[in-house]
C-alpha cells in the first residue's frame, strides 16, 4: 500500500464504514431487537449513519491535497490503511458477519465494538485534513459517535 494510498482512499473507508454501519443497524432493528426501546435505538442509529454517509461523501467530493507531518513520505497514509484493512470487510465477509448476530445482547456489543472502532478512525482520519470547517464536521461525527457508544452502553448495562 505504501504511498500508493490516497486521502481519498481514506474518505472512501469511511463511506463503507458508515454503509456497514447502516446496514447492520437496520437489519438489528428489523430482525434482532426483541424490544420497541432497542428497535428504536437501531433505527436512530441506522439514520445516523446515513447522516455521516452524506457529510463524508461531501467532503470526498471537494478533498484537497493536504500532506500531513510525516516522519517520511506516506508514512501516515500506510498507517491508517493498515487500520483499515483491520477495520473494514469485504460486503460478503459483513453480511457472513451480521447472519451469526442473532441475540440482542451480541448486536449490542457488536455495535459498541463498531462506534469505538469509528472513533478512533475517525480521529485519525481528522489529521488528514487542514485546520478548518472539515475538521469541524469530522469532530461532529466523531461526538455523534461517541453519543451512540454512550447510548448503546446503557442499554447493554440494563439488559
Amino acid at each position: 500500500m505504501g504511498t500508493d494510498f490516497r486521502a481519498s482512499e481514506i474518505f472512501e473507508i469511511a463511506l463503507k464504514i458508515e454503509e456497514h454501519g447502516e446496514k447492520f443497524y437496520n437489519h438489528a432493528a428489523a430482525s434482532i431487537a426483541k424490544d420497541a426501546d432497542l428497535k428504536s435505538l437501531f433505527e436512530f442509529l441506522a439514520t445516523e449513519e446515513v447522516k455521516h454517509k452524506d457529510t463524508f461523501a461531501a467532503m470526498l467530493s471537494k478533498i484537497e491535497q493536504y500532506q500531513p507531518p510525516e516522519s517520511f513520505p506516506g508514512e501516515y497514509f500506510e498507517y491508517l490503511g493498515a487500520y483499515a484493512e483491520n477495520l473494514i470487510f469485504s460486503d460478503d465477509e459483513f453480511d457472513a458477519l451480521m447472519k451469526k448476530i442473532t441475540d440482542p445482547g451480541d448486536a449490542v456489543e457488536f455495535a459498541i465494538q463498531r462506534e469505538i472502532q469509528s472513533v478512533l478512525y475517525y480521529l485519525e482520519m481528522r489529521n488528514l485534513v487542514p485546520a478548518g470547517p472539515q475538521q469541524a464536521e469530522i469532530d461532529k461525527i466523531v461526538n455523534e459517535e461517541r453519543r451512540h457508544y454512550l447510548k448503546l452502553n446503557e442499554i447493554k448495562k440494563n439488559m
